[in-house]
């Protein structure tokens, strides 16, 4: 999810190039993390949260220590701040940037660039039409069951303690946010079952 404040703070503040196109869209389509770190790096690290703070009027959201400046997955979200966060992408923010960005996440891949399988949650849960933005830290850096044979990117630990799979986005006209903490040493495949199970459960109601 941070990626998408991330890509909306670029985008607020620069003319994107179609070298900088290149980037985003594995950002938002595949959760590049290289791209993420390129683009935290060109916004001043935790400047870019704290901008998009103010900006989006974000209440629980904060960015990372001063010991892990560079480490943008240690961003601190809520399950409310994300809602309100897809909330300024549909009714606030300008038409280029919200369009950019919702194509993106209705074209999420079924695999992210570190070969982790996307398609937990609301992919699985729910009918399209929807655009998602997936998370996930604490299954290693290479998955036990990999979405397709590749090698991984390198994933900072985040230092939770437990795994963590969060699955948000816009399912129809509705906004949808499920955000995991799982007992250490669960599998990938666990965890994911039960964001699928609860998510289905979340967009029933």
């Amino acid at each position: 999810m941070v990626k998408i404040l991330i890509a909306l703070d670029y985008m607020d503040r620069h003319e994107v190039s179609a070298a900088d196109r290149r980037l985003l869209v594995p950002m938002l389509r595949s959760s590049d993390d290289g791209a993420a770190t390129e683009f935290w790096r060109r916004g001043g690290q935790g400047r870019v949260i704290e901008r998009m703070v103010r900006k989006v009027g974000l209440e629980d959201t904060a960015p990372p220590p001063a010991e892990k400046p560079g480490f943008w997955g240690y961003t601190a979200l809520s399950a409310r701040d994300v809602v309100r966060m897809y909330r300024y992408l549909l009714d606030e923010a300008p038409e280029g940037q919200r369009e950019f960005v919702v194509q993106q996440l209705r074209r999420s891949t079924p695999c992210g660039t570190d070969g982790f399988d996307q398609t937990f949650g609301i992919p699985r849960a729910v009918r399209r039409p929807w655009a998602v933005k997936q998370g996930w830290s604490g299954f290693g850096e290479t998955p036990a069951e990999p979405c397709h044979v590749r090698p991984a990117a390198w994933r900072p630990d985040l230092g939770l303690g437990r795994p963590v799979l969060h699955t948000t986005g816009v399912v129809g006209d509705r906004i949808v946010v499920v955000l995991t903490l799982h007992p250490a040493g669960t599998s990938f495949r666990t965890a994911a079952a039960r964001i699928t199970s609860l998510t289905r459960q979340v967009a029933r109601v």
